[in-house]
Order: structure tokens, then C-alpha cells, then sequence
């Protein structure tokens, strides 16, 4: 029996709200923001949605998409930057939701960006060893971004969960790599309200560097070049940096730019590659390679190598594609956007 993805489903707030309306409240060229950073608008939670809202939905979709039960899954972990509590994991509300509990075990996982990816190394490892059947990594965001700042025009929220099993997988991992250091492009210290970043340097020494060591060391691990993948997805904190890290190591456009919820969505945080990897599922025919490399600040990325299966046609009127939720929109306008999340402070 191969291990692998089981199934996956994803979950994406219906509200948006356009880089221009956010350049128009800063007196800032909307056009040129957006050009820039390569991304339209971004996803806003209701104000009735948060990560453990987002992650249950998310959750359900894959269970469905699998065809597995609750009873089966094993254990549960779900990553984010923006768990509803300091101290009370979001991964047992999930569980509790799903109707998975009591027999499983769930946790939290903090990681920046990569939290989500970190969770199914776990998955993969207990599956591996025969410890549980089934289990079910959760990446999922409401990422903050103060007003004004740089972050404000790409913090989005949505959420991607994967079932990880043996049985009857829609993709087979063929291996994974991690390449890690401490490198403090991004941070946010206990009580503080928005997170903190180093600009330019967030770039070079930090995504950069780490994407593209953790995908040369897959290949190197596994024996392949870049032209055995069909498929990529990499961690979007906006629509140009995937696509230059794409650049700098010789991928296609093509391979890539199916991945791009960003420029749709904005950066889901933990939820950013997982949902490109999701798109590309969406799309993928058997036999396809795919490439799922997550970012970190922190820092560090994971890589990941999947062979899709005729599993995934089989399975596939079970999902329900990422477009679905990409499309169905709302559009707010700042004022509408400040309340959605909590920005106006009444002391």
C-alpha cells in the first residue's frame, strides 16, 4: 500500500477587498501596488469566521473528498499564525466539530507560513510507522497586517486540509526535504497586535534561500531534475516571488501558474502552498509529478514530491475545486473591511 494524499479540500471566505481600495484610503498609486506585488484582492473572514471556522469546513471537504469517516482518522494537527487562543488548541475544536474525537490525537503547530506542511511531515511519519491509519494536516490563516503596512495588501485568510494515508491514495509521496535556519524576517511577540517584518530582507536570505535549497535538496535526495515535475507549487506571500524562485531555477511558467491563488485570495499564511498544491490537484491527470515546497519565516521551507494516481478521477466529483470558493465573492470596502476585522479599536 502506497502512502500519500487521501483526499483534500479547502475553504476560502466569500468577502474581498481589491489592492486599489486599500491604496485609495492610503493615498497610494492602487494601479502600481498591484502591479508590483502581482496580486488583485484578498480573502476577509466574516466576522463570524475565524481559523478553527475556516479549518472545520476545510476539514469536512476532505473528509468527503476521501471517503473516509471521522472514526478513522488518527490524528489531526492544524498550523497557523492565528489561532482564536493563546492557550486552548484549535485542533480539538476541529476534531470535536468532525466528530472525531475521542480517540485520536490533535495539536497545534506555529511555524509561520509552513505550520500547515509541518503538520503533514507529522502525519506522513505516523502513518509510516503504522501508529494511526489516517490522519489529517490543517494549514489555515486569518493573517493580520497592520493598516497602513506593506502586509495589509496581502494578509488573506482560507484554509487547505489533506487526509494522509495508505489506502487508495489520489497521489503517492514519493519523498520529502526540509531546510531550515534562524533567519528573523518575520515575527510577531506574545500581546502584539500585528506582526512585524524586515522589508527587503524578507526576500534574498530568507524565501529565496530556503525555497531553492529545500527544492535542490529533494532533487538531490531523490534522484530527479526539475523537467520529472509536470506540476509546482510554492509558498505565494505575494504573485511575484513564487514565480521569480520559478525563475531562478529554470520552471516553466506553466508548471506554476496554475498555483497562483494569490493573486485572488492574498497570502493564506500556513494555507498559501497547501492551497496551490490543492489547485493543482484540482487539474492534475495520473501519472503527474508535482512539486509542493512551503515557506516559513523563521525560518525554513519543506519540499515534497507527489506522483498522482488514477485514484484522483475516481475521486474527483467528490471535491470541490478551489475555484469554487476563488469565485463566489463580496466585495467590501475599507470601512466595511476595518470592521470585518476588528482594525477600529473602541477604548
Amino acid at each position: 500500500m502506497s502512502l500519500g494524499i487521501l483526499g483534500y479540500g479547502v475553504y476560502i471566505p466569500r468577502y474581498r477587498i481589491s489592492v486599489h481600495e486599500i491604496a485609495r484610503i492610503w493615498h497610494e498609486d492602487g494601479e502600481s501596488i498591484s502591479k508590483g506585488i502581482n496580486v488583485i484582492e484578498k480573502a476577509v473572514p466574516a466576522m463570524d469566521e475565524d481559523t478553527a471556522t475556516i479549518s472545520v469546513t476545510a476539514v469536512q471537504n476532505a473528509l468527503r473528498h476521501s471517503g473516509l469517516s471521522p472514526s478513522e482518522i488518527g490524528a489531526i494537527y492544524v498550523g497557523s499564525e492565528s489561532h482564536p487562543y493563546a492557550v486552548k488548541p484549535t485542533a480539538v475544536t476541529v476534531a470535536e466539530a468532525i466528530g472525531a474525537t475521542p480517540h485520536l490525537t490533535a495539536a497545534d503547530l506555529e511555524f509561520a507560513c509552513k505550520a500547515g506542511t509541518a503538520g503533514m511531515q507529522m502525519v506522513f511519519g505516523l502513518v509510516a510507522a503504522d501508529e494511526i491509519r489516517a490522519g489529517i494536516a490543517v494549514g489555515t490563516d486569518c493573517a493580520q497586517g497592520r493598516p497602513g503596512d506593506a502586509l495589509e495588501y496581502t494578509a488573506g485568510a482560507g484554509g487547505a486540509a489533506f487526509v494522509i494515508g495508505k489506502n487508495k491514495p489520489i497521489a503517492t509521496l514519493e519523498g520529502m526535504y526540509s531546510y531550515t535556519t534562524d533567519t528573523p524576517d518575520f515575527w510577531r511577540r506574545e500581546g502584539a497586535r500585528y506582526p512585524s517584518h524586515a522589508g527587503r530582507f524578507t526576500g534574498a536570505p530568507s524565501y529565496f534561500r530556503h525555497t531553492l535549497s529545500a527544492t535542490q535538496g529533494l532533487l538531490d535526495k531523490l534522484g530527479l531534475s526539475l523537467n520529472d515535475f509536470d506540476r509546482v507549487s510554492f509558498h505565494q506571500p505575494n504573485g511575484r516571488f513564487p514565480l521569480s524562485a520559478a525563475k531562478a531555477l529554470g520552471i516553466p511558467l506553466e508548471k506554476i501558474q496554475d498555483a497562483l491563488c494569490v493573486r485572488r485570495i492574498g497570502n493564506t499564511y500556513s494555507a498559501s502552498s497547501m492551497m496551490g498544491f490543492a489547485r493543482q490537484l484540482d487539474l492534475a491527470k495520473p501519472g503527474e509529478r508535482i512539486l509542493l515546497v512551503s515557506y516559513g519565516s523563521g525560518a525554513g521551507s519543506d519540499a515534497f514530491s507527489f506522483v498522482v494516481t488514477d485514484e484522483i478521477l475516481e475521486k474527483r466529483e467528490r471535491s470541490i475545486p478551489v475555484d469554487k470558493y476563488m469565485d463566489r465573492r463580496t466585495e467590501l470596502d475599507y470601512a466595511l473591511y476595518a470592521k470585518h476585522r476588528g482594525k477600529i479599536i473602541m477604548k
